[in-house]
């Protein structure tokens, strides 16, 4: 290794000032095969897209081909690892939440990505519309209201048990009749899934590759996050088992998300104009939106995902604002803070992987949790580094998992408390009773404006799902492409096609979204040993720069 600043090409700025640039003979894209089928020009990693793209045909020809066989193998293997590996789900993110908090009182939050005169290249409100869309839009929107709901209700219902063993839902030990426990249980169990967890393993992804790019000049794919560890190796098997890894977790974990998306943007236009649901319309809206996707796609970067982001953030904002004031101002307002208070009360037992009675919420909402953040973690770790050039370490940490993580408890405690307080205060059931696509909509209906306000929110569903299906295509193509970030804008639209049509086949095959969550599981498994591994390599690159700086 030396110290130096030089030229990376193919799209990946040069570190601007002093950084500890890993030499090696390695080029980005000497693996590649370069060429053109008619005007469309192609520049691929070999052998990388190729066994990405068979394998994820062929899995796909087998769940039409075989579907009986394929919902009983997609059964069998979402038990297996929720009920098999929860432990170390839980306890990979532990590992993953205490590395970011370590990083920022450290002297390693110094470290600036991009070298020590880099520059940001995007403004916080862009940054943060950025990062904040591909990682968590459609989720909010599905579980901002179903989660808070689902868990207040299994709470207050108390336990039950046959044969010695807990067969209802709640978390921990639940809070049986007490309602004022069963809210607090109930927002602390939500915002345990969408705080400060997913957003550290978000972070460790997005850090590993904005370092060792930015700073080390190697290509932007998730093996370059490897060569403290394994060297040279990660141009060949290695790197391509990583990378290939990286492509199943991104594909099936936004395939998922796009199956969601589908359902709500559904469920909504049903209860607004009264379009009957079913999987033709479904088929159609993910073929539409595919389409708007492939336009902010040939857009780009800056003319695409980051205006749409930033439209969908203000959008967000003000439906969030309609909800707090025209809401119980007080109540949310006063159940933020308390939601708060109790998500640190409960965290240590919530975080704690082993020895829990509390089996059915462990593996059927942590477990399967993780394992879809950690399948997330290739695509929006590698978006989120792609905007975060010239930022430090302690300002990238603070920014990516804490900020993001408030968002999250203020967006559950206004839709989730305006729907607990329905339930409490006015007796309206409506939206708790509701299928989980619905309970949005149903929670809207008794508040002003409620044709707007839907509106609005089924809008909000179809641009998430637009930014998250450009962005995960463009990510898929880095690191198909071999780390070029620059690479024809073709093959980008390529994945994006391809992404959809993976979530139509998916959801029209045995199981519908049980295939895809199935799916997210599997690939969530091994990736999260890829993640842990990250971590070290992560200590190692931060160690390096600070004796170069």
């Amino acid at each position: 290794m030396t110290d130096q600043t030089t030229e990376t090409p193919d799209g990946i700025p040069s570190p601007d000032g002093a950084a500890h640039i890993i030499d090696t003979d390695y080029e980005i894209g000497q693996d590649n095969v370069e060429g053109s089928v008619g005007p469309f020009g192609f520049d691929i990693h070999n052998p990388v897209f190729a066994i990405s793209g068979i394998a994820v045909v062929a899995f796909v020809f087998y769940t039409l081909a075989l579907p009986e066989q394929a919902g009983n193998v997609f059964s069998w293997l979402f038990s297996a690892v929720t009920k098999g590996f929860d432990w170390f789900f839980l306890g990979a993110a532990n590992i993953f939440v205490i590395f970011c908090l370590f990083l920022i009182v450290t002297p390693f939050g110094n470290v600036r990505l991009g070298g020590t005169e880099a520059e940001p290249d995007y403004s916080y409100i862009g940054w943060f519309a950025m990062l904040f869309a591909a990682g968590m839009g459609i989720g909010l929107m599905f579980y901002g209201v179903s989660e808070p709901l689902s868990h207040f209700a299994s709470s207050i219902g108390g336990t039950a048990s046959e044969g010695g063993v807990r067969t209802d839902w709640a978390p921990l030990g639940a809070a049986g009749g007490n309602e004022a426990e069963a809210v607090r249980l109930g927002m602390a169990a939500t915002i345990f899934h969408w705080g400060l967890h997913p957003w550290a393993i978000y972070a460790v992804v997005a850090l590993a590759l904005a370092l060792f790019s930015y700073n080390k000049g190697l290509p932007l794919t998730i093996r370059s996050a490897f060569y403290p560890i394994f060297g040279d190796a990660v141009w060949g098997w290695v790197g391509h088992v990583i990378d290939i890894l990286a492509v199943f977790a991104t594909l099936f974990g936004l395939a998922t998300s796009l199956g969601f998306g589908a359902t709500q943007a559904n469920a909504g236009l049903n209860e607004l104009f009264g379009i009957s649901i079913g999987s033709t319309t479904e088929v159609i809206l993910i073929s539409a939106i595919t389409a708007i996707a492939l336009v902010s796609v040939l857009r780009g970067l800056d003319g695409g995902v980051k205006i749409l982001s930033e439209i969908n953030m203000g959008l967000a904002f003000v439906l969030l604002v309609f909800v707090l004031l025209v809401g119980p101002t007080v109540f949310l307002l006063s159940l933020f803070w308390d939601s708060l208070m109790a998500y640190f009360q409960y965290l240590p037992a919530l975080s704690n992987p082993v020895g829990r009675e509390d089996v059915n919420f462990m593996q059927g909402w942590t477990s399967f949790y993780w394992a879809w953040w950690i399948s997330w973690s290739p695509f929006v770790g590698m978006f989120i580094a792609r905007v975060s050039r010239g930022r430090t370490v302690r300002e990238f940490i603070i920014c990516v998992l804490l900020i993001p993580s408030m968002v999250c408890v203020l967006w559950m405690s206004v839709f989730g408390g305006t729907a607990i307080h329905q339930v409490l205060s006015d007796g309206y059931t409506v939206a708790q009773d509701a299928a989980l696509e619905l309970k949005l909509f149903k929670m809207l209906d008794v508040m002003p404006l409620a044709g707007i306000t839907s509106l609005v929110g089924i809008v909000l569903v179809i641009v998430f799902f637009v930014t998250s299906s450009d962005s995960g295509s463009l990510v898929i193509d880095t690191i198909t492409a071999g780390g070029k970030v620059d690479a024809p804008v073709p093959q980008r639209a390529f994945w994006c096609v391809f992404e959809g049509a993976v979530a139509i086949v998916l959801l029209l095959s045995a199981g519908g979204l049980q295939s895809l969550q199935s799916m997210v599981i599997s690939t969530g498994l091994p990736f999260t040993v890829v993640l842990l591994v990250m971590c070290y390599a992560i200590l190692r690159g931060l160690m390096s720069e600070r004796k170069a700086t």
